[in-house]
Order: structure tokens, then C-alpha cells, then sequence
């Protein structure tokens, strides 16, 4: 009897045993590797640091530098993809589709426009108003030395008494020592130059020389 209750007892854990591994396999075998890419809207510029979540389990992760992703879901889950700037978008995990599922996945933008906004200086109109009242504008006298000092005969005077800087200098001494080099031996004479000669021809019809009234 003792030996009878025994093997009725080992047959129900071997059957027990059979029943839970074969349940383990079959929830491990739904188990599925969800990956793939999220995108622009332009479906070119890949989204770092985009959001992949699913809420029934509370599980997620988040895309790399190159908006790729890995995930485990299980079939039927809904999957929440979202980034800053951009509209969620909820994904269905189908059924029966193996152990490995590829997507990709485009984000479109999410603009939101705000009102308009005027920036004054001033905390108040009202104080506003006053320093615009209290300003103190320049009078004639001042219009008068500010048109003086910009006449066309003085800054032309000015320009012609400016000295030289450091650039005009340097490019005087490089002048004066390709002149040096150009004639080293004895100097051209002038006068045997047909060019110079068609020069001061043309000045003679443009009326350079013609004594000013």
C-alpha cells in the first residue's frame, strides 16, 4: 500500500515537473527582441536619446548616438516612442513574428507656437513716457559744430596732413628699394621714352596744362 502511494507520487511530481518546464519553454519561446531605428521627420537625421517604452510592464530603454534601440517585449505589448519636439507614436507588437522583430520608426515634429511678446526697457508705460519726456535732445548749436567738423574742405585738409602708418610706410621703403634695384645702373632718359611721349600728348588734349582762372 505504503509502496503503491510512493509511485503515485513520484508519477504526479514528474508530471508536475513536465508541465512547468513545458509552460517556462513556451512563455520563454514568446519573448520577443524588439530593435530598429527612429528617424526625423526628414527620414535621414537619426534621433539620439529618443524614448521607447512600455507602460504594462513598466520596462524601456532609450536610442543611441545613432537613434538605434533594443528592447524585449512580449506579443500584444504596446510600445511608446516619443522624443522632445516630437509627436508620440504607440507601436502594436504583432504575433507570431519569431524571436526578433525590425522597425523602423519616424517621429514627425511637434510645433508649438506661442503668442507674441513685446520687450520694452522699461518696467511701466508710464515710466517709459517720462523718459522720453525727460530726454535730452541735441540743439542747433551742437548740429552746427557736428556739420562743421565733418565739412568736405577740412577732412580733406585733415587727410592731407594725416602722417603715414605703419603699412604705408613699408610699402614707401619696398617702392623706394625696387626702384633701387629696377635702376641700379645708369637712369633712362625720359625724354627717349615714346611712351611718356603719348602720355603728354593726351594730357596736352585733356587740357591738364591749361592755366586755371
Amino acid at each position: 500500500m505504503l509502496k503503491t502511494f510512493v509511485n503515485i507520487l513520484l508519477l504526479f511530481v514528474f508530471l508536475s515537473l513536465g508541465l512547468v518546464s513545458q509552460v517556462f519553454a513556451q512563455g520563454r519561446s514568446n519573448v520577443i527582441q524588439l530593435s530598429g531605428l527612429v528617424l526625423g521627420e526628414d527620414s535621414t537625421a537619426a534621433l539620439a536619446g529618443a524614448n521607447i517604452y512600455v507602460p504594462s510592464v513598466g520596462r524601456g530603454t532609450s536610442t543611441n548616438q545613432y537613434g538605434y534601440f533594443s528592447l524585449p517585449v512580449l506579443p500584444g505589448d504596446s510600445v511608446i516612442f516619443s522624443s522632445i519636439g516630437h509627436k508620440r507614436q504607440y507601436y502594436l507588437v504583432p504575433k507570431d513574428r519569431g524571436e526578433s522583430l525590425t522597425v523602423v520608426v519616424e517621429l514627425s515634429m511637434d510645433t508649438t507656437f506661442l503668442p507674441a511678446i513685446t520687450v520694452f526697457p522699461y518696467p511701466t508705460e508710464k515710466v517709459f513716457k517720462e523718459a522720453i519726456l525727460a530726454l535730452n535732445l541735441p540743439d542747433e548749436d551742437q548740429y552746427a559744430n557736428m556739420r562743421g567738423n565733418l565739412a568736405d574742405d577740412l577732412l580733406a585738409k585733415m587727410f592731407a596732413a594725416m602722417p603715414m602708418d605703419g603699412s604705408m610706410n613699408h610699402r614707401y621703403f619696398m617702392n623706394q628699394q625696387f626702384d633701387r634695384l629696377q635702376y641700379a645702373g645708369p637712369r633712362p632718359n625720359p625724354l627717349l621714352n615714346p611712351f611718356a611721349w603719348g602720355e603728354f600728348i593726351k594730357s596736352i588734349k585733356r587740357g591738364d596744362y591749361k592755366r586755371k582762372k
